[in-house]
């Protein structure tokens, strides 16, 4: 028998404004390949939004396998995927992890399944050999900023969803902020499915066709939505369970599971000191320029 939690974090940046330390002590933890990779990032919001998943990867990791913060360490799959790089010692531990991690706008989001082996109730299981599970999270915006018509986006995006999605999203009563949320609650449903999977948004989305749970409009705070349905090439897939969340008036999220059913929750707001620990690597000279380099990028407008 196995056991799954899930774990379920949101960070909201719109009020951060990251001060010398707090943006040291978040460098000083993670990898030196990731400090480098951040660097790609014009905006400093952005190197926020994925500094922060990184930490929130960490913070997963650390409270659910006992590993320092700061010797937590990750690598990326062939598909570019960031898992979790375990030492030998740890590999054969009944706890299996699985998490993964979205931003967009003002929004972080985290999802990260737990895995525990009831090894005491059949001695015969182990981690290895139970069915594999899984997790993808997604954040979407809810607003539409195109040059273009809302009716034009909508045309040259068409083609990515199935028969049934556009007639509900369509609907004749749905206005256009109607059909906006609509548009938004599929796509994010979607990309939650893909991301688990690991290969991003490169399948025919039409042939991944979501039924949206109906039975009670989206509130933020409140519990999620988790009626949806999929079909993938006209096939019920009941291995996949999903949830979708209402974050803010204007952020909605959805998350996938994969041959799993935790229970039921709202995400958790966790602050940027949640994420942060003091050591001794943040008081370095070289973090600390980098620090002041990255300060130096210019900011967004939400």
């Amino acid at each position: 028998m196995v056991k799954h939690k899930c774990t379920r974090w949101a960070v909201d940046l719109g009020s951060w404004s990251p001060t010398l330390q707090q943006l040291a002590q978040a460098l000083a933890v993670i990898q030196p390949e990731e400090r480098v990779r951040l660097l790609k990032f014009h905006f400093l919001d952005d190197y926020l939004s994925s500094l922060v998943g990184r930490l929130l990867m960490r913070k997963f990791v650390s409270t659910n396998s006992g590993v320092k913060y700061e010797d937590v360490k990750f690598a990326r799959d062939i598909r570019g995927k960031p898992y979790w790089l375990q030492a030998e010692h740890e590999t054969h531990s009944q706890q299996q992890l699985a998490f993964n991690v979205s931003h967009q706008g003002r929004f972080v989001v985290f999802a990260g399944i737990t895995a525990q082996v009831a090894v005491e109730e059949d001695e015969n299981i182990t981690a290895s050999s139970t069915t594999r599970f899984g997790v993808g999270v997604d954040v979407m915006k809810i607003e539409y900023s195109g040059g273009r018509s809302l009716a034009e986006f909508f045309r040259i995006m068409r083609n990515k969803f199935a028969e049934n999605e556009w007639r509900y999203i369509k609907r004749s009563h749905h206005n256009e902020m109607d059909q906006l949320q609509a548009f938004m609650r599929h796509w994010c449903l979607k990309e939650a499915y893909v991301k688990e999977l690991g290969v991003g948004v490169t399948i025919d989305l039409q042939k991944i066709c979501f039924t949206v749970d109906v039975t009670r409009a989206l509130a933020v705070g409140g519990l999620p939505l988790t009626g949806t349905i999929l079909r993938c090439n006209d096939m019920p897939m009941h291995d996949w369970y999903f949830e979708e969340h209402l974050l803010h008036p204007k952020y909605c999220a959805a998350i996938a599971f994969k041959n799993c059913k935790p229970i039921v929750k709202s995400f958790e707001l966790l602050s940027i000191d949640d994420l942060l620990i003091e050591t001794e690597d943040a008081k370095s000279v070289a973090i600390l320029d980098t620090c002041r380099n990255v300060l130096k990028k210019q900011r967004k407008t939400w």
